[in-house]
């Protein structure tokens, strides 16, 4: 089977959720398949729209150059070339991952050949034009409000009032409005032009039933799938103080601020290492944010998901996820818990739906940095009971462990020849 793989950033330039995530099914599916990745890069000194093919381990690899397009999301040419490709290539079935800084078109042009599309759901990109629910507030006084619902004008005054003039406010205002009313059309038509949709959290699958009017029929529940042959418990980290990671990115929407905030006021022997690429500014407002801290903060810079066990979870007690929009369904909470770590994090979204109080691990009211606080010190009071939390892992399988890229991908695979066949059927 040629399966064309499309994600909008591919590690190592790319090494959040989705981009893991697709790297991992890449690496296993291409062992009986074969796999074509589409996605992007970023280079500022070749032209908007650029393709170039590359070839490593055994994946064909197409780039598109976006380096300039970020809140676009219908591009002709990206579509009349993504569509000379895939007359060329000949795929069997397209499996996307996010569309974000690519184009929305290349959904039309695979419909227009034939090709059945299977779509992974990793955040409300669809439903919402910044993909979090999380508004950007350009107003100097809120910052990152959740959003409840996707609104026209509530989107235009909220998110892209960033981009108006500050002359003609209700004329810049119904020129946004009019932005988004048409981006929204376009990303609802989605829904009727995509066979099958997975959302590898209940949360989000109702999220997108209940709120995106995506029918029950077209979409599945299917957590994701891991390589757990690097996610192995390592010697559990021997120290009085006890040690709290942060894993991933340096964005606001991440909520390490908060983190840093309420790690702040903790009593005892505590340290909070915080790991990910660091990102200039972001991280530099964190290190001075971290000069207050009583007890020390160490930032540990990007790791190698190869080396998570070794490197990152047998050197903390516990992990902290702060997220402040509506994770889907993190992937380094499953890692930890394959690691035996316990998962402290917010009430709220997909974060919840893998973690229960006290029995695997901790949650704090969602963006309240009291609340965090008290987790953390209850984990500092009581380590062996942190410990014993750790030792649940995951609750969804008989053994605690985090479901298998193996099996994973099995399941993908029979997804993918239904939707083959169906396709097929409807030829005849």
């Amino acid at each position: 089977m040629h399966i064309l793989k499309i994600i909008h950033g591919y590690p190592p330039n790319y090494n959040a959720g989705s981009e893991v995530y697709s790297q991992s099914i890449v690496d296993e599916l291409k062992k009986t398949n074969k796999i074509t990745v589409f996605t992007r890069e970023e280079n500022e000194y070749i032209p908007d729209f650029n393709f170039r093919k590359e070839t490593k381990d055994e994946v064909d690899f197409v780039f598109v150059n976006m380096a300039r397009g970020k809140d676009g999301y219908n591009h002709t040419i990206i579509n009349k070339k993504f569509a000379e490709l895939i007359q060329d290539i000949k795929p069997d079935v397209a499996h996307i991952g996010h569309l974000n800084h690519l184009s929305t078109g290349i959904i039309d042009e695979l419909n227009n050949q034939n090709i059945p599309i299977l779509f992974t759901l990793h955040d409300f990109w669809l439903m919402c034009p910044r993909g979090q629910f999380l508004q950007r507030n350009f107003d100097g006084k809120s910052l990152y409000n959740l959003c409840d619902k996707q609104d026209d004008s509530k989107c235009a005054e909220s998110c892209y009032k960033m981009y108006q003039s500050g002359i003609d406010s209700i004329k810049d205002g119904k020129h946004w409005e009019k932005w988004v009313n048409q981006r929204m059309s376009i990303t609802k038509e989605v829904i009727n032009k995509v066979e099958l949709f997975h959302a590898p959290s209940k949360y989000l699958m109702n999220r997108f039933i209940n709120d995106f009017a995506v029918p029950k029929e077209k979409i599945f529940y299917l957590d994701y799938g891991f390589p757990t042959h690097y996610l192995k418990p390592e010697t559990h980290l021997e120290s009085d103080t006890f040690t709290f990671g942060y894993i991933g990115t340096h964005i606001a929407a991440k909520g390490i601020n908060l983190l840093i905030e309420a790690f702040k006021g903790l009593k005892g022997n505590a340290k909070l290492k915080i790991f990910g690429r660091e990102l200039g500014q972001n991280t530099k407002a964190l290190k001075i944010l971290t000069s207050e801290c009583a007890n020390p903060v160490e930032f540990c810079g990007e790791y190698i998901n190869h080396n998570l066990a070794k490197d990152v979870f047998s050197n903390i007690h516990a992990i902290v996820v702060p997220s402040i929009w509506g994770e889907n369904s993190p992937l380094v909470i499953h890692e930890a818990q394959s690691c035996h770590i316990p998962v402290i994090t917010a009430d709220f979204g997909g974060m919840k739906e893998y973690v229960q109080h006290n029995v695997n691990g901790l949650l704090f009211k969602h963006r309240d940095v009291e609340s965090i606080r008290e987790s953390l010190q209850f984990a500092v009071n009581n380590p062996l009971k942190m410990k014993s939390l750790g030792e649940k892992g995951y609750l969804y399988s008989e053994n605690g462990e985090i479901p298998n890229i193996i099996e994973h991908c099995q399941e993908l695979y029979r997804k993918y020849n239904y939707l083959i066949e169906s396709k097929n059927a409807e030829a005849i």
